[in-house]
């Protein structure tokens, strides 16, 4: 095992900063590591400084990573910690996806003053999220609702919340709970009703290829059932060139010794979808995700996806 200090690239958020604690954690815990041995360094990146605007009008999710992305070429960190639904499906030459921590609740939560679900909020009230996905999903289920952009980490959307900027947000409840403020989740929505995003509570970390030490140093962390999920979502949204300009919602899970997969593509409006699943064995996960992002880009025809 290498002996010289490990770096931790990492948002400055404070999710992401729980984050990276718990990668470190954990790899004390793994290799008998002193705490010193292991420094975590914050990146400043494109998405967190640009607050104003929707991530899809200014490059996209890939913006939460490009920075520290840069950083791991760059030798200054040797490995990047991100929640993986910020990671683009295609990493930058050079870098890899090289572990997975055990997936926490996928589902999304309702936070509300007003109201105890998306159901009992009345017309015309205001829900406020930064998230296409959320927003084609919330018109598709209540098309009375209006939606209106809502940027900044987690408590920040909390405190516009408690400010009376909107009537309801959604959130991941995995970061949530992440952050000890489950209890502020109103009513969790059930993937039934809204799919969450592709590879919604998963760390990933991310290596430079080739660096074997930092390889084998993450390797106990990887969890092999998180990983054969997030493998069949992140290739059902890489078929469907998902980007911040196309609403997508793919969620994989294992029951027994099978792998069923379910995704949705709609219009952000919410006024037109395309869904499908899938069902197969384990080792079939890549394959499965592509065959569902092949099939639904050609129902909904090149038209569906331009921005």
């Amino acid at each position: 095992m290498q002996s010289s200090r490990i770096r931790i690239g990492t948002r400055g958020s404070p999710l992401a900063l729980r984050q990276a604690h718990e990668v470190r954690d954990k790899l004390i815990a793994a290799h008998g590591l002193e705490e010193s041995q292991i420094e975590i360094k914050v990146i400043a990146t494109s998405g967190d400084a640009i607050l104003d605007k929707p991530l899809r009008d200014v490059g996209g999710k890939g913006l939460f990573a490009k920075e520290i992305e840069e950083a791991l070429l760059g030798g200054e960190i040797e490995l990047a910690v991100h929640s993986l639904k910020d990671m683009e499906t295609k990493l930058p030459d050079g870098l890899r996806l090289g572990c997975l921590l055990p997936r926490e609740d996928v589902r999304d939560a309702f936070i509300s003053l007003r109201a105890k679900s998306l159901a009992e909020l009345p017309s015309g009230a205001v829900v406020g999220t930064a998230s296409l996905r959320r927003q084609a999903q919330i018109k598709r289920l209540r098309d009375d609702l209006a939606v209106i952009p809502f940027r900044g980490n987690v408590q920040t959307r909390l405190r516009k919340l408690e400010e009376g900027e909107a009537d309801a947000t959604l959130l991941a409840f995995a970061g949530l709970s992440r952050l000890g403020l489950a209890d502020r989740a109103t009513a969790l929505i059930e993937p039934d009703d809204m799919l969450p995003a592709a590879g919604q509570g998963a760390i990933g970390i991310e290596l430079r290829v080739g660096d074997e030490a930092t390889a084998d140093l993450v390797a106990p962390l990887n969890d092999p059932t998180t990983e054969i999920r997030v493998t069949a979502e992140r290739a059902f949204l890489a078929a469907l060139d998902g980007s911040c300009h196309t609403p997508i919602g793919g969620l994989a899970e294992i029951k027994g010794e099978r792998l069923y997969l379910r995704g949705i593509v709609l219009a952000p409006d919410g006024t037109a979808w395309h869904e499908t699943s899938r069902e197969g064995a384990l080792a079939d996960a890549a394959a499965m995700g592509l065959d569902a992002g092949e099939e639904l880009r050609a129902r909904a025809g090149p038209s569906f996806f331009e921005d």
